[in-house]
């Protein structure tokens, strides 16, 4: 079939692209390189279509399809859309990605390369001709230019056949292999997409769930997008299979997505709301009454679909302050201890599972937690772990805003209510960084948990690279109090740089007592318990302040999401298969860059011969400079990828 033949078919929308499919994700050189082989007359391999009647099939775009049967793409959908844009100027209806990719592609007639446009090199140019233009509106046009250039008339013939061999692309035969009969389900053809694209991106259990659901309700990826969204303005960032699992935890009591397979569409989207709504409540109640206010001291964000279920299970809220206590006691001791780091599907169906009947279910929850952990004691070592990806992380941030903890800067406390949107916290080295690598200490003593303390910003500026010893006392002096509600050991020899270990040692004690008793009244009630539990099921913008990245880190992230790259885990835990922390890395795409496309990757700042084993260990690709990572990343931009499923 001719290039422009199926062109005119995605027009007229008998054919399209099927709902689980993933977006548009070739990069720029990929497009060039298409082309050029398109040019050349290279052969680029045929195209894999689904033939299935239109009221079974489940394809992206706004539009309607035509009656009868359409033709959805399996294999072909990134060279068929950068087609597509190039020859037609725009994206095709089902298009979902970054167009700029395929915008703007020249010709050279005397050096036959392909490039994008660059005024500097091409404006005023006539040798230079844009490729989209030339498909729209022919060969003459551009002849005509050229005769009126008596200089290039010696090669005018060898221009005109260059004009006309791009415009003949349009013409190119592209052989169509057809997939049909009535035993073609979309799970057998799910099969098919991924053994025909068994160099890229499989699709997932979770993709598969989907696809199922989309088939008679086509908008609803576009409609979990935007709760994402939502999420994400106000400060936290889920995906969208752990949406799906709490969508499916809450319709079936089961963690595994197959138990969708007998979920209707109309079932499916009253699912969602009930997601939504419950979601929203335990992050209200999460911020509320554990302070844990935006996505970096989120943990255990694979409770929710626990707690959402058996939110439901209770008709949408809980009933006392004593149960929203004892749900946070299992919440919190199920991020500490790592609950959902190894088989998640296999320890979110043990947790289900004793959620029914649903008198006593916190009970038995808390038990099996307790069977599984040996004791949820916490011990001054547990706070031995070190950067903002540490688990106990988020158990400090908690401490500081439940505590009562004073600000340094001013003496007031540090609870959430009590803070104005620009007055948010920052995290603070208690022994500066430049001091303790000056001194000699390595990353994971500098980064160590027990030396954060949670400071608004003017506290934190004022104190700067001030040495401990000295700003120490001189806060004690002016707010009497300020330190021992952050858990500073009171001895001041302590707070010297020689004796930087002791203090780390004794903080832990501190901080591990405090936890204790914390978890301990969460688990058995206080007289200060608050008694509210009517939390909103509708969730505010965010109006907190994530702890600030290293310029260099900020500057990649901005230049990743440029490029359409997907966004990396930031201070990550590398987990062995049982759920054990190896280490923890600044950044991390833990199922590559481009998932499935290439091993996991991850940053290192400032790393160590232990964390380098790990990382070995665990099968990562990892980088130590910001710098070479993006190199890396530029490589995979400009082509390394172009295998991938088009």
């Amino acid at each position: 079939m001719k290039i422009a033949t199926i062109l005119d078919q995605i027009d007229l929308g008998s054919m399209a692209l099927p709902e689980f499919q993933r977006g548009y994700v070739w990069n720029r050189d990929q497009v060039r390189s298409l082309v050029q082989s398109l040019y050349r007359r290279y052969p680029i391999g045929s195209l894999l279509v689904w033939v299935t009647r239109v009221e079974s099939a489940a394809a992206r775009g706004d539009g309607p399809l035509p009656p009868g049967v359409v033709k959805l793409l399996l294999d072909g959908q990134q060279r068929m859309t950068s087609l597509y844009g190039i020859i037609r100027g725009r994206p095709p209806r089902f298009f979902d990605g970054n167009a700029q990719t395929f915008t703007g592609l020249y010709f050279h007639l005397e050096d036959e390369t392909f490039e994008f446009y660059m005024p500097t090199k091409m404006k005023g140019n006539p040798l230079w001709v844009n490729i989209t233009e030339l498909m729209q509106t022919g060969v003459g046009k551009f002849i005509g230019r050229l005769f009126a250039l008596p200089e290039l008339m010696p090669r005018m013939d060898t221009y005109i056949q260059r004009l006309t061999a791009i415009e003949g692309i349009k013409n190119i035969d592209l052989h169509v292999e057809e997939v049909t009969g009535e035993d073609k389900t979309v799970d057998v053809v799910v099969d098919i997409f991924n053994r025909v694209n068994s160099g890229g991106t499989k699709l997932s259990k979770g993709d598969l769930a989907l696809a199922k659901i989309c088939a008679e309700w086509s908008g609803a990826r576009q409609e979990m997008k935007g709760l994402l969204a939502g999420w994400e303005r106000a400060g936290f960032y889920f995906n969208l299979e752990w949406l799906l699992r709490n969508v499916t935890t809450i319709l079936t009591g089961e963690a595994l997505f197959s138990a969708l397979k007998d979920v209707t569409a109309t079932d499916f989207r009253a699912g969602l709301v009930k997601a939504q709504n419950a979601c929203n409540y335990l992050l209200n109640m999460i911020s509320g009454r554990l302070g844990l206010d935006h996505d970096r001291v989120l943990g255990g964000r694979y409770a929710f679909p626990v707690m959402a279920r058996y939110l439901v299970l209770r008709g949408g809220k809980l009933h006392s302050a004593q149960e929203r206590d004892r749900l946070l006691y299992w919440y919190v001791h199920s991020f500490l201890w790592g609950r959902f780091a190894g088989s998640t599907e296999t320890v979110l169906n043990q947790d289900l599972g004793v959620l029914e009947p649903v008198d006593g279910a916190l009970d038995r929850l808390i038990e099996q937690l307790r069977l599984s952990r040996g004791s949820l004691d916490i011990r001054p070592e547990d706070f031995a772990g070190w950067s903002l990806g540490a688990r106990f992380y988020p158990m400090l941030y908690l401490l500081t805003r439940v505590s009562g903890s004073l600000d340094w800067g001013s003496g007031v406390p540090l609870s959430a209510n009590l803070l104005g949107r620009l007055n948010t916290l920052q995290v603070h080295h208690i022994f500066p960084k430049a001091l303790l690598y000056d001194y000699g200490y390595q990353k994971p003593e500098v980064n160590a948990i027990a030396n954060y303390c949670f400071l608004t910003q003017a506290a934190n500026l004022a104190i700067s690279d001030k040495k401990p010893e000295v700003y120490l006392r001189e806060i004690e002096a002016r707010y009497p109090g300020a330190l021992a509600s952050q858990w500073i050991p009171q001895d001041p020899d302590l707070w010297k740089l020689e004796n930087y270990k002791g203090f780390l040692a004794e903080r832990r004690r501190l901080l591990a007592a405090a936890a204790n008793r914390f978890v301990e009244e969460l688990l058995n009630g206080t007289a200060s318990t608050q008694l509210a539990v009517d939390y909103s099921t509708d969730l505010a913008a965010a109006a907190v302040t994530v702890p600030a990245l290293e310029e260099e880190v900020q500057a990649l992230l901005e230049w990743v999401k440029l490029h359409g790259l997907p966004k990396p885990e930031l201070d990550f835990e590398v987990c062995s298969p049982t759920g054990e922390v190896l280490t923890v890395v600044d950044l991390a795409w833990p199922a590559g860059v481009q998932e499935g496309y290439s091993q996991p990757v991850a940053l290192i700042l400032q790393e160590d011969q232990d964390q380098i084993n790990q990382l070995n260990q665990a099968g990562y690709r990892f980088f130590s400079h910001v710098e070479t990572l993006q190199a890396y990343l530029e490589r995979l931009v400009a082509g390394a990828a172009a295998g991938q499923g088009g």
